[in-house]
C-alpha cells in the first residue's frame, strides 16, 4: 500500500510504515489530517497569519528529523506539543519578538531577549493572560482587546462597539484590574 491510498489509516500505523520504509510522503498524509490543528495553533500563539505558516513549514521539518528519534504513542496530541512549544521559542527569540506584559498600571507590549527563568516565566504568563482574558465579561474582554492588542484608541473602541466613552474607559479599567487579579489567582 502507498501513502496516497492509505488517508483513512489510523496515524499509529502511519507512524509505523514511515518508520519502516521511510517514505516521506506517509508523514504528509498525517500532515495534510492535522494541517488546520497546526495552523490554528500557531495563529493562536503568533498573531500572524505569514508567522503561522511559516511556522507550520519549521514543525513539519522538525517533526521528520524527531519522527525517527522518539516513539510516538498519539501523533496528534505529540504534534500539537510540538507545535506549541516551537511558537513559544518563536516568541522568545531574542530577534525582538514583542511579549505581553502585565505590570499594576499597565498592560503593555515590550522586546526582551531571551534569557531562560525569564522566558519561563513570560511563556506562563502568555498563558495565564489568554486564559484570564477569556473569564473576564465580554464587554470588558471586547475593549481589552481592542484597546491593548489592537491599539485602538478609546473613540475607536466607542465608535465600533456602540459604548460610550465613559463605559469603554470603565470596561478597559476594571478588564484591566480584574485580569491582573485572575492572573495572580492562577500563579497560586
Amino acid at each position: 500500500m502507498n501513502p496516497s491510498s492509505a488517508p483513512y489509516l489510523p496515524d499509529n500505523e502511519i507512524l509505523h510504515r514511515y518508520k519502516k520504509d521511510g517514505n516521506k510522503e506517509w508523514i504528509g498524509v498525517l500532515f495534510d489530517r492535522y494541517i488546520l490543528l497546526l495552523l490554528g495553533v500557531c495563529m493562536k500563539y503568533l498573531k500572524n497569519e505569514e508567522d503561522a505558516k511559516d511556522s507550520v513549514q519549521q514543525v513539519f521539518l522538525k517533526v521528520l528529523d524527531e519522527l525517527q528519534k522518539h516513539e510516538i504513542v498519539y501523533f496528534k496530541a505529540w504534534i500539537y506539543r510540538v507545535t506549541k512549544n516551537y511558537c513559544l521559542m518563536q516568541l522568545r527569540n531574542p530577534r525582538g519578538k514583542k511579549i505581553i506584559s502585565l505590570n499594576e498600571n499597565t498592560l503593555q507590549v515590550e522586546e526582551k531577549p531571551a534569557g531562560t527563568e525569564e522566558d519561563i516565566a513570560r511563556d506562563q504568563l502568555l498563558e495565564n493572560m489568554q486564559t484570564a482574558l477569556q473569564q473576564l465579561n465580554e464587554e470588558q474582554r471586547t475593549c481589552i482587546r481592542m484597546f491593548y492588542l489592537q491599539k485602538k484608541s478609546y473613540q475607536e473602541i466607542e465608535r465600533i462597539t456602540g459604548y460610550t466613552l465613559l463605559q469603554v474607559k470603565s470596561y478597559i479599567q476594571n478588564g484591566k484590574r480584574n485580569l491582573r487579579l485572575i492572573i495572580e489567582r492562577q500563579r497560586k
